[in-house]
């Protein structure tokens, strides 16, 4: 079996350290990707995460909190109900102008807190992430864009620190295929952190594309 080398950092470090504004108890508005009816990703996520399990310090993440990260709101003790509606019904105006994203996800990258799958192209979810900070910008102000936004589906946390090179090697003989996802909605939900996870309470699917009108 050929080996795939593994984009890898020399080490990674605990990711759920309290970043600023987070407690526990406190959750959190966001417009990100869930991936609830892609049976394909999931055996992907599946095959990889059987190859880590032996690693304590790494959190595999369940099917049902899979996510691809894309704009944040802001905090739900913070941002009010009238700005979320307004949030969600520019959402559902800009989306229809957007076309249903194609990507692709394969081979796994080892970065400071997480493991990850990139989706690629970028472009795609780059635009689709740009229509998301146009519709919280009719409420509310968007933190500056840094232009170092990397789409990707988290498959693990860390949780300690440790070196990299025996998970690079349990991933490198994973043999699979790559897996092509079509991306029909954008979730808007509201998620918390509490138990060393995202996991989210309510996720409102706005859909993708002409069609949703």
């Amino acid at each position: 079996m050929d080996h795939t080398t593994i984009e890898r950092v020399p080490e990674v470090r605990n990711h759920w350290w309290w970043r600023p504004g987070w407690q526990e108890g406190r959750h959190y508005y966001a417009c990100h990707l869930s991936f609830e009816d892609q049976p394909d990703l999931h055996t992907l996520v599946d095959r990889y995460q059987e190859a880590l399990k032996s690693f304590p310090v790494l959190d595999l993440i369940p099917r049902p909190w899979l996510h691809l990260t894309m704009q944040g709101i802001g905090f739900t003790d913070e941002v009010s109900e009238e700005s979320v509606g307004r949030i969600e019904d520019m959402l559902r105006s800009e989306l229809q102008r957007i076309t249903p994203p194609v990507v692709t996800f394969h081979r796994p990258v080892i970065v400071p807190e997480a493991i990850y799958l990139p989706a690629l192209p970028a472009t795609p979810i780059s635009d689709l992430r740009a229509a998301c900070r146009t519709a919280i910008a009719s409420a509310q102000a968007v933190e500056s864009d840094a232009g170092s936004y990397r789409p990707h589906v988290s498959i693990a946390y860390v949780n300690a620190d440790s070196p990299t090179e025996h998970i690079a090697q349990a991933l490198e003989v994973v043999d699979v295929d790559p897996v092509q996802v079509t991306i029909s909605h954008v979730s808007l939900m509201v998620f918390h952190r509490d138990r060393r996870m995202y996991e989210w309470t309510k996720a409102i699917r706005i859909p993708i594309g002409a069609s949703s009108s």
